[in-house]
C-alpha cells in the first residue's frame, strides 16, 4: 500500500493524517479554516442546488442569514438513531450515509490532493460507545461504515478514538521508555477514556490489543454542555417560561418536548412541524415576545448563529471568570452574563458522570492511581476548569497533559495505519 488515511470523523470537526513512506502527516484538508489541519463536519445546501462543505458552508449560512439554506451539522450523533433513515433537502431525498459520505468525500478529495494520488485505504475512528444499546452501537457502525464507502474507501478498518488520541503521544517517548497512561478524548458527542501502556522506539507492525487495558465513554461532552447552557440562560428567551390559558381557563405552560428540542441544536428544524401550535399559544400567551423570537428562530433557522453565540461565551470561560452570551437578530436580544461558577454549577452532574467513567475505567484496568504514570487528554472540552480538576482530584498534581484538541486522534488513526 502506498498510502493509508487515518480519518477523524468527528461530530463537531473532521481530521485526516496519512501514513506513507514510512511516516505520519496530518494534512491540512480545509485551507479557509482557521484551524487548516481541521474540516468543520457540516453540509450547507443551498436552493440553487448548490453544495457547501467546512467552513465554506459556515461562511455561506452567516453570509445569507441562513436564509434559503439548509445548514447540517452533528451528523454524527444520529448514526446510532434507528429513527432517522432519511430527509428531504429542498425535495431531494438523502440517506443518512449519504450525507455523512459528502463530508467524508471532501476529507478524502483534499487529502489525496495533497498526496497526490487516490488513496483506497483509510482506518476510521470510532468512539468508545456510539450507545450503550449493544444494537444500536452496532448499527451505528455499520451506518459509518457504510458512509466511508459511498465516500470511495475500499478498505476500512476501524480504531477506539480515545485509543488512537493515546498512540499519538508514543512518538515523544524515549526509546525504551515505558509508561502508563489514561487517555481521555473530549469530542463533541462523547468523552471517551482508556488505560493504555506506552512504549517509545516501537516499530514494526504488530498488535497493540496488549496493551490496551482498558476503554470506556459516555455520551456526555461538549454538546450536552451547551444544550444545558440554552436551557438553563438563554432558553427563557424562547418560551421557557411562557404561560398560556387553555380552552377552560386552566394555565398551561409550553410543552417539554418544545424546550428539550429547543435544546438540542441539530433538533430546532423539527420544530417547523409544531409551528401552527406555536402561532396559536403565542395568541394567548403572557410573553408574546418570547414565543415570537421562538417562532423566528425556527423560521429563520437561527439555531445554529444562536448556538455559536453559547459556544463562544462557553469557551471564554475557560481563562475567564465572566463571559456573556450575546446575540442579535431583528427583534431578538439576547445579552446574558454567565460567570464560571454559574456555569461549573449547570454542567456539574455531567461532569460528575465524567468523572464516575474515569473511575470505572481504572477498575477495568485493575490498575490503582498511583500506577498511572501521565494524564493525556485531548479535545474542546478538555480546556474546561472543572473537568481538568477532576484529573487533579484523582491523581494528583503534575501528571496532567493536554495534546492538540484537533489533530491527535487523526495523528493516532496513521499510527494505527502503520500496524497494518
Amino acid at each position: 500500500m502506498s498510502a493509508v488515511f487515518g480519518l477523524d470523523f468527528g461530530t463537531t470537526n473532521s481530521s485526516l493524517a496519512v501514513f506513507r513512506d514510512g511516516g505520519i502527516q496530518v494534512l491540512e484538508i480545509d485551507p479557509i479554516s482557521p484551524s487548516k489541519k481541521s474540516l468543520k463536519s457540516v453540509i450547507l445546501f443551498d436552493e440553487e442546488g448548490d453544495l457547501y462543505v467546512g467552513q465554506e458552508a459556515v461562511n455561506y449560512y452567516l453570509e445569507m442569514g441562513g436564509e434559503y439554506c439548509r445548514f447540517m451539522r452533528s451528523l454524527k450523533t444520529f448514526l446510532p438513531s434507528k429513527s432517522f433513515e432519511k430527509t428531504y433537502v429542498f425535495g431531494k431525498r438523502y440517506g443518512l450515509e449519504e450525507l455523512i459520505a459528502i463530508i467524508l468525500k471532501r476529507v478524502k478529495t483534499q487529502g489525496e490532493k495533497i498526496v497526490g494520488h487516490s488513496v483506497d485505504d483509510v482506518v476510521m475512528g470510532r468512539p468508545v460507545f456510539f450507545s450503550t444499546d449493544r444494537e444500536k452501537d452496532s448499527l451505528a457502525e455499520k451506518r459509518l461504515e457504510a458512509a466511508t464507502r459511498k465516500a470511495g474507501f475500499k478498505n476500512i478498518n476501524f480504531q477506539y478514538e480515545p485509543i488512537a488520541a493515546a498512540l499519538s503521544c508514543e512518538k515523544d517517548l524515549r526509546s525504551g521508555e515505558e509508561i502508563l497512561i489514561l487517555m481521555g478524548d473530549f469530542g463533541g458527542g462523547t468523552s471517551d477514556f482508556s488505560v493504555m501502556k506506552l512504549r517509545g522506539g516501537r516499530s514494526g507492525k504488530r498488535s497493540r490489543r496488549e496493551d490496551v487495558l482498558s476503554i470506556d465513554g459516555i455520551s456526555i461532552a461538549g454538546d450536552v454542555f451547551d444544550s444545558l447552557i440554552m436551557r438553563n440562560r438563554v432558553a427563557h428567551h424562547f418560551g421557557r417560561d411562557v404561560k398560556y390559558p387553555d380552552m377552560r381557563g386552566h394555565s398551561l405552560r409550553m410543552p417539554t418536548w418544545i424546550i428539550s428540542t429547543l435544546c438540542q441544536w441539530h433538533l430546532i428544524p423539527q420544530l417547523r412541524k409544531s409551528l401552527e401550535f406555536i402561532r396559536r399559544v403565542k395568541l394567548t400567551a403572557d410573553n408574546r415576545q418570547a414565543v415570537k423570537n421562538l417562532e423566528r428562530l425556527i423560521v429563520e433557522n437561527l439555531g445554529f448563529a444562536v448556538f455559536q453565540s453559547i459556544e463562544k461565551a462557553k469557551c471564554e470561560l475557560s481563562a475567564e471568570e465572566t463571559s456573556v452570551i450575546r446575540f442579535k437578530d431583528g427583534d431578538i436580544r439576547i445579552n446574558e452574563i454567565l460567570s464560571k461558577t454559574e456555569f461549573e454549577s449547570i454542567i456539574d452532574e455531567g461532569v460528575t458522570r465524567i468523572r464516575r467513567c474515569i473511575e470505572e475505567t481504572l477498575k477495568k484496568a485493575g490498575v490503582p492511581v498511583s500506577k498511572i504514570d501521565k494524564i493525556i487528554i485531548t479535545g474542546g472540552s478538555s480546556f474546561i476548569p472543572k473537568i481538568r480538576r477532576q484529573f487533579i482530584e484523582i491523581f494528583g498534581g503534575g501528571k496532567l497533559e493536554a495534546v492538540d484538541a484537533f489533530t491527535s486522534v487523526a495523528y493516532g488513526l496513521g499510527v494505527t495505519a502503520s500496524m497494518l
